[in-house]
């Protein structure tokens, strides 16, 4: 398409002299090797695109399978690739069934150790790109406001939001751990978002309880004030019915499922990549190990031994040069996407970071 274009776009006449018509003839021959080198370009990353076998496979946090089913249509639309709509669960839950064989090609998750070896063998490829950043936010429904004691923590918060009173943020948490209210948390073993809330309560502890890091996690724990289950977005039901009075979630998942949140203050939402040596300070015990805190990033990866590996790393490429629009979800993309890896990467990552699309973010492992 690109030659034919180019070609007819040139002036064919007749009756000209021999010198008008080489100079013609060169001129052609100039704009057809252009074209040639345009047109290798684009097959260079169209072949990324073909060799499909069957439909692409997507596992993703629950959280994003909203994103995800945007990103793949997208991606169907410019290449033509059959894709199947995202197939969402806990991060840990998909790299277990996707390491007992499961059809899958892609894995996108909001932990990055969730790609590691332990999880993911023998589809562990060694990578996993971030591609945009999330936070962390204090979900309710129009029913909270039934509860007396939810609505005295929603204007705490409120106020201590746009005060940064540090008294005021005690004195919410005082109330939020205090077991009037039953918070969501999801399980840590198998969605990343609850330990991400517990490493929040940790955090709120050292900030608002004179260093006293357990302070918040011990007195929800004592009090009975949570309430779990396998993922967030299994608790947002209870949440919408009343059951639950506040949820912690994505911002991004609260905005989808339509919710009101408390926004926490950054040293708090685990949303700022600036405070990352912050965050590393705090971590949680997973049934696994012990994971630290850190920024909150949804990371892709193409998997190993895979059956539309083509596509697949087509797809990968797709979503890190189109990952602006992603704005709309509450997601905040990275102009420059952080490449984790373990092992030597595919010839077209190393394009990608010559490109400047990637830079080195550190190891999978």
């Amino acid at each position: 398409m690109v030659n034919s274009i180019l070609y007819d776009s040139i002036p064919v006449c007749s009756g000209r002299s021999d010198s008008l018509m080489k100079k013609s003839y060169t001129l052609i021959i100039a704009v057809l090797v252009a074209a040639v080198v345009v047109s290798s370009v684009v097959v260079f990353d169209s072949g990324l695109f073909g060799n499909n076998s069957g439909e692409l496979i997507t596992y993703t946090a629950d959280a994003y399978v909203q994103e995800a089913n945007y990103l793949l249509d997208g991606y169907h639309n410019i290449s033509g690739v059959n894709v199947e709509p995202a197939k969402g669960g806990g991060s840990y839950t998909d790299a277990r069934e996707i390491s007992q064989n499961d059809p899958a090609n892609i894995f996108i998750s909001v932990a990055l150790n969730s790609y590691d070896k332990s999880y993911l063998v023998p589809r562990y490829s060694g990578w996993a790109i971030a591609f945009a950043a999330d936070s962390l936010v204090i979900a309710y429904s129009g029913l909270t406001d039934h509860n007396s004691s939810a609505v005295s923590i929603i204007n705490q918060f409120s106020q201590a939001n746009s005060t940064n009173s540090s008294t005021l943020y005690r004195d919410a948490f005082m109330n939020l751990t205090s077991g009037k209210v039953k918070v969501g948390i999801s399980d840590p073993n198998s969605d990343p978002a609850g330990f991400r809330a517990w490493i929040s309560l940790e955090i709120a502890g050292y900030e608002f309880e004179n260093g006293n890091r357990s302070y918040f996690e011990n007195r929800m724990s004592h009090n009975s004030g949570n309430v779990s289950a396998t993922s967030a977005a299994e608790l947002v039901s209870p949440l919408v019915d009343g059951n639950i009075q506040f949820l912690y979630i994505y911002r991004s998942a609260a905005i989808a499922k339509g919710l009101d949140y408390i926004s926490l203050p950054p040293s708090l939402d685990l949303g700022n990549e600036s405070m990352a040596s912050f965050y590393g300070q705090f971590n949680y015990t997973l049934a696994t190990g012990v994971i630290s805190g850190s920024p909150i990033y949804l990371y892709i990866s193409a998997l190993a031994n895979n059956t539309n590996a083509t596509s697949a790393d087509g797809f990968v490429s797709y979503v890190v040069n189109n990952n602006s629009n992603l704005t709309e979800f509450g997601l905040v993309p990275l102009k420059t996407s952080l490449l984790f890896t373990s092992v030597a990467v595919p010839s077209w990552i190393q394009n990608q970071i010559q490109s400047g699309k990637l830079k080195i973010g550190g190891s999978v492992d």
